[in-house]
C-alpha cells in the first residue's frame, strides 16, 4: 500500500467537495496515510461562452487531470462519473465507484412552480442536450436556453432573473449544502438522469498495484455494477455529448431495472426502452435496452447528430 496519495481535482467548489470526501474515507480507512490534494484548471472551467457538445464534450474536464496522472504528478483524479467519456484514456482506468447520491435532475424555480406548472414562455436554462430534450418533449411552448458554469453561478444567473427556471442534478446541489432550492425532483420513468449521475469515481493509472489496493476500500459494488451497466448502454449507443441520451439503473434488492432513451435536442423524437431481471442478468439487459432502442431507430438519430 502507497504511504501518500496525491489528488488531482478540478477547482470548482463541487469538485473539490468531492475531492475532500474522497480524501477523508482514504484518511479514515488509512489513518497513516498522507492525503494532498492538487487543484487544477481544465479546459472545461474556462471555456463557458459555448455549450459543451460544440467544443469536445464533458471530457474536457478531465484533460488536464489525466495528464497529471499519466505523468506521476497525481496518483488519482477524482471525477463525477457522469464526465468520464464511456472510452477510457489509454493508460488509466476508474475501477473504484463511491456509493450512490441521488442520481436524479432537480427543477430550480424563481417563483417554486413545478415543471408542469411553469407558465407558457417560461425561460428554462440547461446547457445538457439530455434535458433539452426531455424539457422540449414536455413542455414544447417553454422558451430553452443555453446555461453554462458552476453550480453557484447558475443558481446566481437563476436568482438574478436571467432565467426562470433551470435544471441542474440533485446530487451536486445536495453535497453543497444547496438541496432547500430544489422546486421538483425530475425522477425516474418520466425523467431519466445521465448514465451514472450522482456516482463519484476514482481514476489512477493502469497496473498501479499499490495505488488500487489503497484506494480499493472505497469501491461500492452496487454502485460499480450500475456504472458498468449504464456505461455499457453508453458505450453501444456512442453517447458523447451531442446526443440526448438517458441511462438509469436501479438494483432493487435481487433485481435489475434498466431504462434508456435516445433523442432529437428539439424534442421531436424521443425513443425509451426498459428491461428487468435478475441482478446476475444485468449486463444483458443493459444490451438488450441498447439493442430495443437502436431497433427503433436510435442510430439514425445519432448518425444524424454527429
Amino acid at each position: 500500500m502507497t504511504r501518500t496519495i496525491r489528488i488531482a481535482t478540478r477547482q470548482s467548489e463541487l469538485a473539490l467537495w468531492q475531492a475532500n470526501h474522497v480524501a477523508g474515507l482514504l484518511r479514515k480507512a488509512h489513518p497513516n496515510l498522507e492525503v494532498e490534494l492538487l487543484p487544477m484548471v481544465t479546459r472545461g472551467d474556462i471555456v463557458l461562452d459555448r455549450p459543451l457538445a460544440r467544443i469536445g464534450g464533458k471530457g474536457l474536464f478531465l484533460k488536464e487531470l489525466e495528464k497529471a496522472l499519466l505523468d506521476q504528478e497525481a496518483d488519482i483524479a477524482v471525477h463525477s462519473m457522469k464526465d468520464v467519456p464511456v472510452e477510457e484514456a489509454p493508460g488509466l482506468v476508474v475501477e473504484v465507484m463511491l456509493k450512490r447520491a441521488n442520481p436524479f435532475d432537480a427543477l430550480l424555480s424563481r417563483e417554486g412552480v413545478e415543471l408542469a406548472n411553469l407558465p407558457p414562455g417560461a425561460r428554462v436554462g440547461t446547457s445538457s442536450l439530455r434535458r433539452q430534450c426531455q424539457l422540449r418533449a414536455l413542455r414544447p411552448d417553454l422558451e430553452v436556453a443555453d446555461l453554462r458554469g458552476n453550480v453557484n453561478t447558475r443558481v446566481r444567473k437563476l436568482q438574478d432573473g436571467e432565467y426562470d427556471a433551470v435544471i441542474l442534478a440533485c446530487a451536486g446541489l445536495e453535497r453543497l449544502g444547496m438541496q432547500g432550492l430544489i422546486t421538483e425532483i425530475l425522477e425516474a420513468p418520466r425523467w431519466l438522469p445521465a448514465a451514472t449521475q450522482g456516482t463519484i469515481g476514482v481514476q489512477c493509472r493502469e497496473g498501479d498495484r499499490a495505488v488500487m489496493e489503497t484506494i480499493g476500500v472505497l469501491n461500492d459494488d452496487d454502485a460499480a455494477l450500475i456504472t458498468r451497466a449504464e456505461r455499457a448502454v453508453a458505450r453501444a449507443l456512442q453517447g458523447s455529448c451531442q446526443v440526448p441520451l438517458a441511462v438509469f439503473a436501479e438494483r432493487r434488492d435481487e433485481a435489475f431495472h434498466i431504462a434508456g432513451l435516445v433523442g432529437r435536442p428539439d424534442g421531436s423524437e424521443v425513443l425509451r426502452a426498459a428491461q428487468a431481471g435478475a441482478v446476475q442478468e444485468a449486463d444483458s439487459l443493459a444490451a438488450a435496452v441498447a439493442g430495443e432502442l437502436l431497433n427503433q431507430g436510435a442510430g439514425g438519430i445519432i448518425a444524424s447528430l454527429a
